[in-house]
């Protein structure tokens, strides 16, 4: 079957793809491939619809990994300051706050390279409350093991968090203190615990196209394809080993989100950290390319996000309705 008679099966969920069938998806002609997109995503999902997820960070700083691109790295001299777990009845605020702004899911991300046993009780009461609120919880711990992963799912965890950033050959580039296979594991881990998994990656790292595509390539080979696919533009920060990367071009986050949706159809695509260097017009783009979920509040971990009432004007100029679930 050709390239072309592939990619016109716009209803067929696969596990299969090749990387060059990804590599064409990333360099057709840009309204081409949002053209294909945009049918899947009509197939899957009510057009116009955007979901909200908050992200708060309960825990900051020191962690003892060493990923280029992290402001919350021990190893790095960043302007962040370290912050040890939030109390409960500080997230619990916080959650209400997010729930009474319009989100739906509140995501919480510790800067651990694991959950210590000490700290992981604490974890589980935070999931207990933030659900009790009628809301979807989600967690980024680190790598996990089965036993926890089992855990989290009986404290009433919805969703895991755990991106793989980029391919498996640019990791190394990237990240010296785990392997692209110990986030393999946590994934496998958080999928046999019955968990929704939230797995997304990294543009403007100094990643080639066929990074991107390997990337996608994996994640759309995954036995079940990620619930949430967050697409994050890297966000300079200084101290960080990443901090001078030149910026991608600005269409590159569309054709991502395009390829995304072409080979993930169910899957929910987030805009995620890098949002606020998008004008409204590339949101639009990206919204049209398959893009269905943003990040919403004025934080996103230790970086800047657009504000609520910015975004509520947007949706609002793109006759964009927020839903309560996905």
């Amino acid at each position: 079957m050709s390239k072309e008679n592939i990619l016109s099966e716009q209803s067929l969920i696969r596990h299969d793809w090749l990387i060059d069938e990804v590599i064409h998806l990333l360099t057709r002609p840009l309204f081409d491939v949002i053209f294909l997109a945009q049918g899947i995503h009509r197939t899957y999902f009510k057009s116009n619809q955007v979901q909200l997820s908050t992200l708060l960070n309960i825990k900051t700083g020191t962690c003892s990994e060493d990923c280029g691109y992290c402001s919350q790295s021990a190893r790095f001299k960043t302007s962040i300051e370290s912050q040890p777990l939030m109390a409960l009845k500080e997230v619990v605020a916080a959650a209400k706050e997010a729930k009474d702004k319009g989100a739906t899911r509140f995501c919480m991300g510790a800067a651990w390279r694991s959950p210590k046993r000490k700290d992981f009780d604490n974890v589980l009461e935070i999931i207990k409350s933030v659900k009790s609120l009628g809301l979807e919880t989600c967690m980024t711990l680190g790598l996990l093991d089965l036993e926890q992963a089992q855990q989290l799912k009986a404290a009433g965890l919805d969703y895991y968090n755990h991106n793989l950033d980029t391919s498996a050959a640019y990791y190394k580039q990237i990240t010296s203190t785990h392997t692209y296979q110990d986030r393999l594991d946590t994934l496998a881990h958080v999928r046999d615990a019955h968990l929704k998994v939230c797995c997304g990656g990294i543009i403007g790292m100094g990643e080639s196209l066929e990074d991107r595509a390997a990337l996608l390539q994996t994640l759309a080979n995954l036995p079940i394809h990620p619930d949430s696919f967050p697409i994050n533009q890297l966000i300079p920060i200084a101290g960080t080993p990443l901090a001078k990367s030149e910026k991608p071009d600005p269409f590159d986050m569309v054709r991502c989100i395009a390829a995304a949706r072409v080979l993930m159809p169910t899957s929910h695509i987030r805009l995620s950290a890098g949002r606020t260097e998008m004008s409204d017009e590339l949101q639009a783009l990206c919204f049209l390319a398959g893009a269905n979920s943003i990040f919403y509040g004025e934080k996103l971990l230790t970086t800047d996000n657009p504000g609520v009432e910015q975004d509520m004007k947007l949706f609002k100029r793109l006759g964009i309705e927020t839903s309560t679930t996905d």
